[in-house]
C-alpha cells in the first residue's frame, strides 16, 4: 500500500486511535487526517458530510466511539446507543457517498451472546441473548457491523470490520466509575498504596475471566488488515459473517488480574471481592484462528503491557 494514501483516523485521541496514529507515523504513512471533537462533531451529519467533501480521505479507520465499563454502560444506556449509532452511521454512509477506498470499523467483543460457546467464533454473532449490563453499546456495535456488511453487498464497497477483545494501554480512561477493569484497578491500587490502605475491594467474586489485548497490538492488527488486498481479506472471512476477531489468545480471572496489578504497583494490603456487585459476562474468550491464518499474532505480554500502562499513569498522576 502506498504511504501517501490519505488516511482519516476517527477518534485519534482515544486509547485505540492514538495507538493507530502513532504506528501509522512509524510505518511512514505521511498523509494522516486528524480532527478533534471540537473541530468535527461526528454526531452531526452536516458536519461529517462537509468534512468528507473537503478532505476526501481515501482510507478511513473508525476508532471513534463512546465507551465505558459496566457502571457507565448500566447507568447511561441511552447515551451509549444514541451516540455510537450517530457516529458510525454518519461515518459509514459518508464513506460510501464519497467513494472511500477502504474502511476499517472497530467493534467490540460484547457483540457476542452472553452464553456463547468458548472460544467465541465470528459465526456465533446473534445466536443468543446479550449481556444485560452493556446491551445498548453491543446493539450499536452490531448495527455498525451489519451496516458495513449491507453496504458491501449492495454497493460493493470494501468496508472491513474487526472485533477486538478487551483493550488496555497508554491513553486509557482512568475515571473511577466509567473506566474498564484494567485502568480502574491501576488507579485504585495506586491510590490504595499511596494512602497506605490495608485492603481494597474489587467488584464481583473474582471468578469471571477476561482476555486482554494491548492497544499497540490492536493498532498493528488494524494496519495489517488495512494493507491486505480485498481478495485476500474476503477469502478468509467466515461464511456467516463479515468481521474478524482480534484476540490475545490468553485469558485471566479477575482475581488473577487483580493480584498481577497489585504486584506491579506494589500494594501489600488485602484484596477483597464485593460479591454484591455484578461480574458481567463470566467468560469472554475470542477465537483468533482467522487472524492466525492471515499471519498475524500479538506480541505484548499482559504483564509488560500493564507495566507500560502504569508508567504512563504515574506520569499523568504526578
Amino acid at each position: 500500500m502506498q504511504k501517501n494514501k490519505k488516511i482519516y483516523v476517527a477518534g485519534h485521541r482515544g486509547l485505540v486511535g492514538s495507538a493507530i496514529v502513532s504506528l501509522l507515523k512509524k510505518k511512514g504513512f505521511n498523509k494522516i487526517i486528524l480532527k478533534t471533537r471540537e473541530q468535527l462533531n461526528l454526531k452531526k451529519q452536516t458536519e461529517v458530510n462537509k468534512f468528507f467533501k473537503n478532505y476526501k480521505p481515501e482510507i478511513v479507520i473508525i476508532a471513534a466511539a463512546k465507551v465505558g465499563g459496566i457502571y457507565a454502560n448500566s447507568k447511561f444506556p441511552a447515551s451509549f446507543i444514541y451516540e455510537n449509532l450517530m457516529i458510525q452511521n454518519n461515518l459509514i454512509n459518508c464513506c460510501y457517498k464519497n467513494g472511500v477506498e477502504r474502511v476499517i470499523f472497530l467493534g467490540s467483543s460484547c457483540i457476542y451472546p452472553k452464553y456463547a460457546k468458548q472460544p467465541i467464533k465470528e459465526d456465533y454473532l446473534l445466536n443468543g441473548e446479550l449481556e444485560s449490563t452493556n446491551i445498548a453499546y453491543a446493539v450499536a456495535k452490531i448495527s455498525g457491523l451489519v451496516m458495513c456488511d449491507s453496504y458491501n453487498k449492495q454497493y460493493k464497497t470494501d468496508f472491513r470490520c474487526l472485533m477486538p477483545t478487551n483493550l488496555y494501554g497508554p491513553g486509557d480512561n482512568y475515571h473511577g466509575l466509567n473506566s474498564h477493569v484494567i485502568p480502574a484497578l491501576i488507579k485504585r491500587f495506586h491510590n490504595a498504596k499511596s494512602n497506605n490502605q490495608k485492603s481494597i475491594k474489587v467488584w464481583g467474586n473474582g471468578e469471571a475471566k477476561r482476555e486482554f489485548l494491548f492497544s499497540e497490538d490492536l493498532a498493528d492488527a488494524v494496519i495489517f488488515i488495512m494493507k491486505l488486498s480485498k481478495s485476500k481479506y474476503n477469502k478468509h472471512l467466515s461464511i456467516k459473517s463479515n468481521h474478524i476477531n482480534v484476540g490475545s489468545g490468553q485469558e485471566y480471572s479477575i482475581k488473577k488480574l487483580a493480584k498481577l496489578i497489585s504486584d506491579i504497583i506494589g500494594f501489600k494490603g488485602k484484596i477483597e471481592f464485593d460479591k454484591s456487585k455484578p461480574n458481567g459476562t463470566m467468560r469472554k474468550y475470542l477465537s483468533n484462528r482467522i487472524m492466525k491464518k492471515l499471519g498475524w499474532k500479538p506480541s505484548v505480554k499482559l504483564q509488560d503491557g500493564i507495566l507500560k500502562t502504569y508508567e504512563e499513569f504515574k506520569r499523568l498522576d504526578s
